[in-house]
């Protein structure tokens, strides 16, 4: 019952500077605090939670995802062992789809949807949100279909792609990151932060189309995977220059 809105800034302010954490670690014990004092409330113990009105200091949302530059040596390299390749298969044609690892690992042919004009598109509802998800098929994503379509587990379970467990795929991936010089830590979404920025936004495609693609339920939750490239930034303003110039 002591516990009120003066305690709540003192305990933020105490973490933020003398405990010197970060603002994660301070949004972790404030929510469990939280926790505290609505069960509180529920049982009656007091009239109402002392947390209205306060809102802590969110941490800064950082997406990992690899540049054009990256991508290229990531796609080119050839590796030693057969598991190695096969992570950067998957990988890449997460890269190309920006399907995530457990909409990958349950795809099956009826996903497949062929267009009027010939072309192949992913139609499929996400897993996490169940919001629809559709992305048409290029080049490399078609080539490692084709290339694991007769792959036993593909045949025995009836699944588009042989995926192996996330854990190991992860683990793959940061040995590949060591070989192609890459000095971040991979892990099977960086792939979808990849297709929403290098592979889309890079390259010009509205933002609300990305949205589509990712299968997200507004573009608000794109911007959080998308970043705008700098070379993106200067070819706007280059255009402006260009139009504005008398």
């Amino acid at each position: 019952k002591q516990i009120d809105g003066n305690f709540i800034e003192d305990f933020d302010m105490y973490m933020r500077t003398v405990k010197r954490f970060k603002p994660r670690t301070i949004v972790g014990h404030i929510n469990r605090l939280k926790c505290v004092m609505m069960l509180a409330v529920f049982r009656g113990t007091i009239p109402f939670s002392p947390f209205k009105g306060y809102s802590p200091q969110k941490p800064e949302f950082k997406q990992m995802y690899l540049t054009e530059e990256e991508l290229g040596k990531f796609a080119n390299m050839t590796y030693d062992t057969p598991n190695r390749n096969f992570t950067r298969d998957m990988f890449l044609f997460s890269c190309w789809t920006g399907i995530c690892y457990c909409d990958m690992r349950a795809l099956t042919e009826k996903n497949l949807v062929k267009a009027e004009d010939g072309s192949l598109w992913i139609h499929t509802e996400r897993l996490k949100t169940g919001t629809p998800e559709c992305v048409r098929l290029m080049e490399i994503p078609l080539a490692i279909l084709e290339k694991y379509r007769e792959h036993p587990i593909c045949v025995k379970k009836g699944c588009c792609l042989p995926v192996m467990c996330n854990q190991k795929m992860n683990s793959y991936l940061k040995e590949i990151a060591d070989f192609c010089g890459i000095k971040k830590n991979l892990t099977t979404h960086v792939a979808r932060h990849t297709f929403g920025t290098t592979v889309t936004l890079a390259n010009n495609v509205p933002l609300q189309d990305v949205s589509v693609m990712l299968g997200h339920a507004s573009t608000r939750m794109t911007q959080h995977y998308a970043r705008v490239m700098n070379s993106s930034l200067k070819e706007a303003m280059n255009n402006v220059k260009e139009r504005l110039e008398w």
